[in-house]
Order: structure tokens, then sequence, then C-alpha cells
């Protein structure tokens, strides 16, 4: 098996990742390493005169333990491409919840069990008590909440413990030599699978890491795709994901972080009611009896503050290692995608590159580049036509709904003019009416009139107007 050492490491005794036994590093690392005539280093810049390739290598130098190191990969494709099938990958990061709260709870007994036997005697005034005395106080007054606050401490720690040594675990496949230079310096379509076999030959108990899930999905999907672009992404993905599943392990955490000084106010709140009620003032003349009540209520208090005191100080304790143990996470992490960008992506060939030599690699790779333009094309054009339909079918249904609405309004109009026009109509005949009847009676009457006045003679004088130059 192929480890990294650092540099600085040189010379020093350390166990061995994969074996657990004790190995000593070389004091010049880079001379126990063949020098491969015009291999670029690892980080993709050329390797200055006079240095071997591991020495500019931006992760270590490599170091073989065990075994020999693998012959020279021939050109071609593995044959055990068909026969791979990865292997079942655990959560890197969440611990098992039944395990960490059997742990807390087992340390919760343990340390309840051990101040037991610390508990003042009755009666004992609290400025007499020993610091054990004291410390056992702070748990068994409040015995509910202070016990729910030492519980969710114990297993939140559980937690940690567990993270921490799944992170060690993390630590330890970093180590690997994962892309060996013996196999070749670049990663091509000849000799991926042959890296692919490297990593199925790791041992089991490093195997199942981020570092080497993530190189084995990257070579696999690189010997299927051929196609840089698409490893980038996914490994950018995969980085993504990984992050979100770190953060979202500390959920529970959080959550124990908020809730063990809020259980300390509460006792709290419990200690001051308790304290209130126990105040008796029915006898203010005894002296003495006062003296003893204030005694009580002072007591009570000092008690229900201890509840808060040992919920901010398990808040306290718990958020450092928390904090720090996130970090050291989002280190292996960063350190893992600096890995991808700096050692692998630089040494993967996928014949884009090539001037004039590998006809068939630069037709793949526009074939390719086609495709998928013209995959974005379809799908760009199928989300336009999906837009143009919709607003097609809003706008016939705005135009039904505002000829509807006409229509409404015309046919209003209509019945209102009709029935002004109706109302009108009626009125004029009403008023015809009237004057016909008017009329009638008038020519009535004056037939009347001319019948009573028979033969009788009527005369009509026509008076002169009188004008302006006139005697009268």
């Amino acid at each position: 098996m192929q480890l990294k050492a650092e540099p600085e490491m040189a010379g020093k005794i350390v166990r061995c990742p994969g074996c657990d036994t004790k190995l000593s590093i070389p004091a010049n690392i880079a001379a126990t390493l063949p020098a491969p005539s015009g291999l670029p280093s690892p980080s993709g810049l050329p390797t200055p005169s006079g240095m071997a390739p591991a020495e500019n290598d931006a992760f270590g130098a490599e170091y073989e333990h065990g075994t020999t190191a693998p012959p020279q990969a021939p050109a071609s494709t593995s044959n055990s491409r068909g026969e791979r099938g990865g292997w079942e990958e655990i959560d890197p990061t969440n611990p098992n919840a039944l395990l960490s709260f059997g742990m807390g709870f087992g340390f919760f007994v343990l340390w309840v069990g051990i101040l037991y036997p610390f508990q003042a005697p009755d009666g004992a005034s609290p400025a007499t008590y020993t610091t054990m005395q004291f410390i056992a106080s702070l748990f068994f007054k409040h015995m509910l909440v202070s016990f729910m606050n030492t519980l969710f401490f114990t297993w939140a720690m559980s937690i940690l413990y567990l993270k921490l040594r799944k992170l060690g675990h993390q630590r330890k496949a970093l180590l690997l030599d994962v892309l060996p230079w013996d196999l070749g310096a670049e990663i091509n379509r000849d000799n991926v699978g042959h890296f692919i076999d490297h990593l199925y030959k790791l041992p089991h108990s490093l195997r199942d890491s981020m570092m080497v899930n993530r190189m084995r999905k990257a070579l696999e999907l690189f010997e299927v795709k051929q196609n840089t672009g698409d490893v980038t992404n996914m490994l950018s993905s995969q980085s993504d994901i990984d992050s979100m599943r770190i953060g979202g392990s500390y959920s529970l955490l959080k959550a124990f972080l908020w809730a063990i000084p809020i259980l300390g106010f509460i006792g709290t709140v419990i200690g001051l009611s308790h304290a209130i009620g126990g105040m008796d003032f029915t006898n203010m003349t005894d002296i003495k009896q006062v003296t003893g009540t204030l005694g009580k209520v002072t007591g009570g208090l000092g008690t229900a503050f201890d509840a808060t005191l040992l919920g901010l100080v398990l808040a306290m304790t718990l958020n450092f290692p928390l904090n720090a143990m996130m970090k050291s996470e989002d280190d292996c992490l960063n350190d893992i995608d600096s890995f991808c960008n700096e050692v692998l992506l630089p040494r993967l060939n996928d014949g884009g590159g090539v001037a004039g030599g590998d006809t068939g690699g630069i037709m793949d790779t526009l074939v390719k580049a086609v495709a998928n333009a013209q995959k974005e094309f379809l799908v760009d054009l199928n989300a336009l036509s999906k837009q143009v339909k919709e607003q097609a079918d809003n706008l016939d249904k705005r135009a039904a709904a505002h000829q509807q609405r006409v229509d409404s309004e015309f046919a209003m109009t209509l019945n209102r003019m009709r029935e002004e026009l109706t109302n009108s109509v009626k009125d004029s005949v009403k008023t015809t009416t009237d004057y016909t009847r008017a009329l009638a009676s008038g020519i009535q009457s004056l037939n009347s009139l001319l019948s009573e006045l028979g033969g009788k003679q009527i005369l009509i004088h026509q008076v002169k107007k009188k004008g302006w130059f006139s005697k009268e």
C-alpha cells in the first residue's frame, strides 16, 4: 500500500492507517521514488529542474509501505469493469443514534453514581458545603431539570466523541495514495480502469471514506463519459452534498445547546415559585418566625439560581468542542476539495487538448459537445413553447372574459334603454289621453253653451286701437 507523507514528517515514526503498525518515514522521501522523466507534477505545474515530481506535490510525497509498487499498467482498459459493483457507503459524519444515546446514558448514570455519596446532609448550611457537596447539590436539588440537562450534555458529548472517531477515519484515508504515479502521469480512457482497480484494492477499513468514494465516483464517471467537464460538475455537486450532510449532522447538537440553558431557566422559575409560595407572614409580631421565613425564601432563591448556573455551565462546556468539531470537519472537506482540484482534475485527459493526433477523440468530444448543445437547445425550446402556450391560453381566457363582460354590459344598456323608452311612451300616451279628455270636456261645454243660447245673437264689437297721435 502506498501512502502520502508531508515533507515535515520525514524521519519520523508513525503508524500505518491501514494495518496500524509502526513504520519509519525515510529522511529523504523524494529519494525513495523513481524519477519519471517528463511527468508533470500533480498540481499541473512543470517540475523544476533537479526536483523529483513528488517534492512539488501540494499534498506531500508518495511513500510506499507494505508491498512493492505495482508494475506499470499497460495502455488498455481494465477487464474488470463489468465486475465492479462499488461498496456500501456508511454515513461519514452521522453516528448511530442508538449507540450515541446508549453511551450518553451510561456516562449519565456513571456521573450520578459518582456524585451520589457526596450529597450534603439534611439541614446543613450551603456555606459549609465542600466542593464535591456543592457540585452534588447542583444536580440533586432540582433533580428532574438537572438530570435532564446532564443527560442531554452526556448524549451530546457522546455524539461528538463518535464524530471525532469518524473524522479520524477520514483523516487516515487522506494519507492513502489514491492516484499512484506508477499507473501513469495522466488519466485517460486507456488507463482509467487501472486507477479504478487500484481503489478497489485499498484496505477495506479505509476504502469507505469521503476521499476514496469521491475518487471512485469521479473515475467511474470519467470512464463512461470521457468528459472532464462532467467530472468537474459531479465533483462540485458531491462537495455540496458532503457539506450539507456535515452541516445537517449538527442539528441535534444545536438542539441540545439550545435546550440545556432553557431547562436551567425553567428550573429557576420553578424554584422561585416554590420560594415565594413558602412565604408565611401570618404572624408578623414574632421576629423569630419572620427571620425563619426570610431564611427559607433566600435559601429557595439560591437553590433556584443553581439550576440556571448548571445549565449555563453545561451549555458553555458543550459549545467549545462543538465548534471545534465543526471546524475540523470543514477543514477535512476542504482538503478533499483541494485534492480534487489540484491533483485529480489536472491529470484527467479526455482528448480535448490533443492537436492533430487523436482525431477520434476530437470527433467524440465534438459530437458530445454538439449533442449537449442540441439537448440544451431542445430543452430551452420546449420551455419556450410551454411559455408561449401558457401566454396564448391566458390571452384566450382574457379575450373570453372581455367578450363576456361586453355582452353583459350591452344587454344591461339595451334593457335600460328599453325601459326608459317604454316609460317615455307611457308618459306621452298618458299626457295625450289627458289632453284629449280635456278637449272633449271643452267641446261638450261649448255645445251645452250653444244649446242654451239658442237663437240669441252675440255681437262682437271691434275696439279701435289708439295710436300714438289720436285725439281720444
